[in-house]
């Protein structure tokens, strides 16, 4: 692995005030790294490091300081094109808060989220705040999961199986002084690229169906398909699926159990999931919350504030 790349505001003239090696940092960092809008803590030194690798046509970069604010807006995205995915995780002991699409999240330390750097973006944290960023090319990234947009600014829990081996997958990468060739390179951001999309769900429906062939795959496509295409229809069941596809409720029912999930289990996450997406949504803020939950296939109010708590931790009203 080639030696990392290191950018750190302790290599500028010493000579100057806080506020001008601020400036003088980020106006490097703009014409060297991209363009973003940075603000930091006003009563602390101001400190900032980067180091970054390359492995494959993935960047791995982690980053310190007392960088309180990112922003990136359009003319930034003008101005430099670029257009991959990073993979955000807050490696710092305070959360960071950050919104992208009209969805905002909040990541505690060891979460994560994924946001693109071809849509505009916000970002804070506290006084000090370390996070790492997994920067994939846009191209890399959506090919191999069609519907990753769909999955920008969702907040990853520090308890993902996937995000935890991407972690320990990153850590080996860089403790053991492995040297990679061209071909090791290849293979390793291969692996990373398939750990992002487990970490952020992208790939779930891959995983599903990797150990099922033939028939029963194509099945299992079509199932998940409808439900996809339907869960926020509140007269949806295995039934009504079962008729479209002219295959039998029990069937559908055991086919899905040897997923992990079952019908009702898959139709209600898909429903969580899509609320908490209207909730953090600002040109949804004119809807009440059950009138967001009945768009979302909820029947009973109770039963989704319920849920949604057991689900994520907290309130529908806590996510606006």
């Amino acid at each position: 692995m080639p030696d990392k790349v290191v950018f750190s505001s302790s290599s500028l003239p010493s000579h100057l005030n806080e506020q001008a090696k601020f400036g003088l940092w980020q106006d490097i960092h703009m014409a060297e790294i991209w363009s973003v809008d940075y603000s930091i803590a006003d009563n602390i030194p101001f400190n900032a490091e980067i180091e970054a690798r390359a492995v494959g046509e993935v960047n791995l970069g982690r980053m310190a300081g007392t960088i309180k604010h990112a922003s990136r807006k359009a003319q930034h995205i003008k101005e430099d094109s670029r257009d991959g995915y990073l993979l955000l995780i807050n490696n710092g002991a305070s959360e960071m808060v950050g919104s992208q699409i009209g969805r905002t999240y909040a990541i505690a330390s060891g979460e994560a989220a994924l946001v693109s750097a071809s849509e505009a973006f916000e970002m804070t944290g506290n006084e000090r705040n370390v996070w790492g960023n997994i920067v994939i090319p846009q191209k890399v990234l959506a090919g191999a999961f069609a519907s990753i947009d769909d999955l920008l600014a969702m907040r990853i829990g520090a308890d993902n199986e996937a995000l935890r081996l991407l972690r320990s997958y990153w850590a080996m990468l860089e403790g053991n002084g492995l040297t990679l060739t061209p071909d090791l390179g290849a293979h390793a951001a291969s692996t990373i690229v398939d750990l992002v999309g487990l970490a952020t769900g992208a790939k779930g429906e891959a995983a599903e169906l990797a150990g099922l062939t033939g028939l029963r795959a194509a099945r299992l496509a079509a199932i998940l398909e409808k439900i996809r295409a339907n869960y926020t229809d509140p007269r949806i069941s295995a039934q009504t699926v079962a008729n479209e596809l002219r295959l039998s409720p029990r069937y559908i029912h055991d086919l899905l159990q040897e997923t992990g999930l079952g019908f009702s289990e898959r139709i209600l996450e898909l429903r969580l999931l899509r609320t908490r997406q209207m909730l953090s949504d600002r040109r949804n803020d004119g809807l009440r919350v059950g009138e967001i939950a009945l768009l979302c296939g909820f029947g009973d109010v109770s039963y989704f504030n319920r849920s949604f708590r057991r689900r994520f931790g907290g309130t529908p009203g806590s996510m606006r």
